[in-house]
C-alpha cells in the first residue's frame, strides 16, 4: 500500500468516527453527562510545566493510557500493551538476534529506540546496558527498556507525541513516554492471569497446530498511609513465560523437522517498585520511589546439525541448538523535595538507575576445545548506570493578560558509566585444536567477551533550560523553551522550541510547534565492542564490532561520533462536541548525522581487509558511525466517542490512526584509506529505515460495560512492513493484515471479577518467508512483524481489589 492511498484510508476512517458521532445530539438531550468528567480524569503533566491540565488542552499531542487500559488486553508486557493502545508506537518481537530477544526496542513514530525519551515520574529514565547490533529494528540503538516497568505500578502513562529536547534534553527528538506510578495510601488489588498460544502455523514448507508460550502473570499493589496525609504504594509482579517456536521445516534434514527455535524467548521475571510522598513542614513534601527487577530469559541461536564442521559428535552425536541466556538486573531509585522557596515552587532531586545484563551460552561447545570442551560458558556482563541530579523552579507573574505568565528554570547534571566485563576464557579463546582454521574459536551462538573487549568509562553532562508560557488572550496561549547541555566527551548543544495554541470556540482549536532537538552518542554506542556470530546470507560469520575511535575501525572509515540533530515542525486541532472528540495532528521530522552500526566489512571485500582482520581471528568487521539523514512525516488522528445509555449500557468508542512516511534523503561516505573504498550503509539499511515500521496503522476499539457485565472489543489493522535484502529479489513482506481482540469481563462483587480473552481471534500471520529465502528453515516469518508472529493466544484473568 502507498503512502497516498494509506492517508486516504485513514481519512475515511476519520470520517467514520465524525459520523460515528452524530447520536450525539440525540443522547445529549436523555444524558446530561459530558465529557468534563472524563477530561479532568486525564490529566497530563508532559510537556509543560504549568499546572496540569486536560489532554485536550495541551499545546502538544498528548496519549493518555489508564492503568484498566493497559490491563484490559491479553499481554502482560508493558511494552507490547502500549504498543497496543498508541497507533505511532510499534513493538516489534525479534528472534534469534541476541540478547535483543531479551531486551525488545519500542519505536516512535517510525524512528529509531533511543529517539523517544522516557520519564519516570516525570524524570530521566536510565536505557539498558544493551546495544542492538544484530538484524532487528533499531540496530545500532541502544534504548529504555520498558519491560521493566510492571503494569501493576502504574497510574497512568503519557505520551508526548510532539520534539521536547528542549525542554527535556537528550533522545526526546520522537517524543516522550512519561511513566506515572500510582499514589494510593489504602486500597489494593490482585491479579492473576494464565494464557497461551492456540494456532496453526503456515509456513513456506508446512503447515502444524501449536499449542505453545504458556504464560503465568501475578501482579499484586498495596497502599499503605503515611502519616496523616502521606502515602506508599507497593507493587509486585512476576511472569513465567514458556518459549514459543515458528520455525519452518529445515531442508538440510530428512525427513525434513523443525531443527530451530524461532520465537520468543522463555523468560522467569520478578519485579517490585514503591512510590512513596510525605508532607514535612512548611508546606514542603517528600518523595521517591524504588523498583527492582530480576529477569532471566533464554533464547536461540541457529541450530548446528551433526554434520558441521564446528560440532562435536563425541558430545552432540545429533548436532546442537545454541541457548542465549541473559540474566538482567535492573535498579533505579529516586528521593526528592519540593515546596515553596522565596515565592518559587522548587523541586529539588536524585534519580538513579542500572542495568547489568550476564549473558551465558547454553547447550553450546567450542570446537577447538574438542571432546574436552565446556557445554555451558559465563560469556560476560554489559553494566549502564546513571545517576541525574536536578533542581527546578517555576512561578507565576500577574501581567493583565488573561492569565499569569509561567516561568520555569532549572538545571541538571548527569554521571553516566559503562561497563564491559570479559567472561570465562573457554568463551573466547581458542583451544588445543585452535590451529584448525576451520574450526571457530569461542562458545558456538555467543561467544563471550573478550579482555580486548573490556571497557570501564564515564562521562558528565550539565544542562541548564529557561521554559515560558504566556496566555496572550483567552483564546491564544504561547509557549517557548531553550536548553543548553554539555557533555565532557564531545562537546557542548543547544535546543529550542516555541509552541502556540489558539482556541477559536470552546470546541475547535488549533495547535502548532517548532522544534530543535539533538541526541547525544550513548556510551555504549561510543564504546561497544565484541566478537559475535553474525548470520549473513544464511550463513554464521564471526564479526567483530568496533568503537568508532578504534584504529581497525578508523582504517575502515570511521570517525569520532557526533550528537544527532534534529527539527521538528507539527502542526494540529483539536474539535469536541460533547461526548465526541477528535484530535488530529500533522508533523515533519528531519534528522541528521544519525548514529547507526555499519555494513559487515568482509575479508573477502580486498586482500587490505583481509591483511587487518586474519590477525584478529575475525571474517567481517563493522563500527558505529553518523551520517544518515532522514525525513518523517507523518499525520496521528485520535477520535473518541462516549454513548450513555440506561437500557444497554454505556459504550466507549476509540478510533485512532497514524500514518508515518520515513523518507532516507543521504548516506554516510567512507573516509577509509582502502581503496577501492568499502560501502558503509547498503540498500538492506536504508530500506530498513523507510519500510521496516508500518507507513498505516489504525486502531479501532469498543468498550461496553451493563451492571456487571463488560467487554472490549479491538480491530488494529497494520500497514505493510519489508524486511530488506540486499536487492527487491530477497525483500520478505508482512502484507497488510487486520487483528481482532475479545475480551468480556464479569463482576461477581464489587470486589472480585474474571475476564475471558482471545487476541488475534482470526490467527493472522505475517506472510511466510519463502522458501527460497529460509535454506535453513530457521526464519519463517520476519521478525520485523509490526504484531509478532506467533498466531491466537487465549487467557483467562482473575482479579480482586480492596
Amino acid at each position: 500500500m502507498t503512502v497516498s492511498s494509506s492517508k486516504s484510508l485513514l481519512l475515511g476512517f476519520v470520517s467514520g468516527a465524525v459520523l460515528l458521532a452524530s447520536p450525539y445530539w440525540a443522547v445529549a438531550q436523555t444524558s446530561p453527562q459530558s465529557d468534563q468528567a472524563t477530561a479532568v480524569d486525564e490529566i497530563v503533566v508532559t510537556g509543560s510545566r504549568v499546572q496540569p491540565r486536560s489532554r485536550l488542552d495541551t499545546l502538544a499531542p498528548v496519549d493518555v493510557i489508564s492503568a484498566e487500559t493497559l490491563q484490559n488486553r491479553g499481554t502482560t508486557e508493558f511494552a507490547a500493551a502500549l504498543a497496543q493502545a498508541v497507533p505511532s508506537l510499534t513493538f516489534q518481537r525479534p528472534a534469534v538476534t541476541d540478547g535483543t530477544d531479551s531486551i525488545r526496542p519500542a519505536t516512535l513514530r517510525g524512528l529509531q529506540p533511543d529517539q523517544t525519551l522516557v520519564l519516570v515520574n516525570s524524570t530521566r529514565r536510565h536505557a539498558s546496558a544493551l546495544v542492538n547490533v544484530n538484524g532487528s529494528i533499531g540496530r545500532g540503538s541502544a534504548a529504555v527498556d520498558l519491560n521493566t516497568i510492571p503494569t501493576a505500578a502504574l497510574g497512568q502513562v503519557e505520551v508526548l507525541r510532539d520534539g521536547a529536547s528542549a525542554q527535556y534534553g537528550s533522545d526526546a527528538i520522537a517524543g516522550v513516554i512519561n511513566l506515572r506510578l500510582k499514589e494510593a495510601r489504602e486500597g489494593g488489588g490482585a491479579s492473576v492471569t494464565v494464557g497461551q498460544y492456540f494456532t496453526e502455523v503456515e509456513t513456506a514448507r508446512g503447515t502444524r497446530d501449536e499449542e505453545d508460550g504458556q504464560t503465568v502473570t501475578g501482579s499484586l499493589w498495596q497502599g499503605f498511609g503515611l502519616g496523616a496525609d502521606g502515602f506508599l504504594t507497593v507493587s509486585a509482579e512476576y511472569l513465567q513465560r514458556d518459549p514459543t517456536n515458528r520455525s519452518d521445516l529445515d531442508p538440510r534434514v530428512t525427513p525434513n523437522r523443525v531443527t530451530a527455535r524461532f520465537g520468543d524467548p522463555e523468560v522467569d521475571q520478578w519485579t517490585l517498585f514503591a512510590n512513596a510522598g510525605v508532607p514535612l513542614s512548611a508546606g514542603w513534601e517528600a518523595y521517591g520511589w524504588a523498583g527492582y527487577q530480576n529477569r532471566d530469559s533464554e533464547s536461540a541461536a541457529f541450530p548446528r546439525l551433526a554434520n558441521n564442521t564446528n560440532n562435536v559428535a563425541a558430545i552432540y552425536p545429533d548436532g546442537f541448538l545454541p541457548k542465549i541466556a541473559v540474566a538482567s538486573a535492573d535498579t533505579s531509585g529516586a528521593l526528592g523535595v519540593r515546596g515553596e522557596l522565596g515565592g518559587w515552587d522548587a523541586d529539588f532531586n536524585i534519580v538513579y538507575g542500572r542495568n547489568a545484563l550476564e549473558f551465558r551460552t547454553e547447550e553450546s561447545l567450542n570446537a577447538t576445545y574438542g571432546a574436552q570442551s565446556p557445554t555451558s560458558f559465563a560469556s560476560g556482563e554489559l553494566i549502564y548506570d546513571q545517576i541525574v541530579v536536578g533542581a527546578d523552579v517555576t512561578r507565576q507573574f500577574e501581567a493583565g493578560l488573561s492569565g499569569p505568565i509561567n516561568l520555569a528554570l532549572g538545571v541538571e547534571a548527569r554521571r553516566e558509566s559503562y561497563e564491559i566485563v570479559a567472561g570465562q576464557p573457554e568463551s573466547y579463546n581458542r583451544g588445543p585444536l585452535g590451529g584448525n582454521t576451520a574450526l571457530s574459536g569461542g562458545a558456538q551462538g555467543f561467544p563471550g567477551f573478550q579482555p580486548s573487549n573490556v571497557v570501564d568509562v564515564d562521562r558528565d553532562a550539565f544542562a541548564a533550560y529557561a521554559d515560558i508560557e504566556i496566555p496572550f488572550t483567552d483564546k491564544l496561549t504561547v509557549a517557548g523553551a531553550v536548553r543548553i547541555e554539555d557533555y565532557s566527551d564531545f562537546g557542548d548543544a543547544q535546543t529550542g522550541k516555541l509552541s502556540a495554541r489558539y482556541d477559536f470556540t470552546p470546541s475547535f482549536a488549533l495547535r502548532g510547534s517548532v522544534s530543535t532537538g539533538f541526541r547525544a552518542p550513548s556510551l555504549q554506542q561510543s564504546f561497544f565492542t565484541s566478537t559475535s556470530s553474525v548470520i549473513q546470507n544464511g550463513q554464521v560469520v564471526e564479526t567483530g564490532t568496533f568503537p568508532a575511535t578504534s584504529p581497525t575501525a578508523a582504517v575502515l572509515g570511521a570517525r569520532p561520533l557526533e550528537p544527532e540533530t534534529s527539527t521538528n515542525v507539527s502542526l494540529g486541532t483539536v474539535i469536541r462536541l460533547g461526548n465526541f472528540d477528535v484530535t488530529i495532528d500533522a508533523y515533519q521530522i528531519d534528522i541528521d548525522d544519525q548514529i547507526v552500526l555499519s555494513e559487515l566489512i568482509n575479508r573477502s571485500f580486498s586482500p587490505q581487509v583481509a591483511t587487518l582482520l586474519d590477525p584478529l581471528g575475525i571474517q567481517a568487521a563493522r563500527f558505529f558511525l553518523n551520517g544518515v539523514e532522514t525525513s518523517t512525516s507523518g499525520i496521528d488522528v485520535v477520535a473518541r466517542y462516549r454513548l450513555r445509555t440506561e437500557s444497554a449500557g454505556d459504550f466507549d468508542f476509540t478510533l485512532a490512526g497514524n500514518v508515518n512516511d520515513v523518507e532516507v534523503t543521504s548516506v554516510p561516505t567512507s573516509s577509509s584509506v582502502l581503496s577501492p573504498t568499502p560501502v558503509l550503509f547498503a540498500r538492506s539499511r536504508v530500506e530498513t529505515f523507510q519500510l521496516g515500521t508500518p507507513d498505516t496503522k489504525v486502531a479501532a476499539s469498543v468498550d461496553w460495560t451493563l451492571g456487571p457485565v463488560s467487554a472490549t472489543a479491538r480491530a488494529t489493522y497494520y500497514g505493510d512492513v519489508i524486511q530488506p535484502g540486499t536487492t527487491a529479489a530477497s525483500d520478505i513482506s508482512t502484507g497488510d493484515n487486520t487483528l481482532i481482540d475479545l475480551e468480556g469481563r464479569y463482576a461477581f462483587s464489587d470486589r472480585v471479577s474474571l475476564a475471558l480473552g482471545v487476541d488475534n481471534v482470526l490467527d493472522e500471520y505475517p506472510d511466510a518467508t519463502p522458501a527460497t529465502l529460509n535454506a535453513n528453515g530457521v526464519t519463517a516469518f520476519t521478525s520485523y512483524s509490526p504484531y509478532g508472529f506467533n498466531g491466537r493466544y487465549a487467557y483467562a484473568r482473575v482479579a480482586v481489589t480492596w
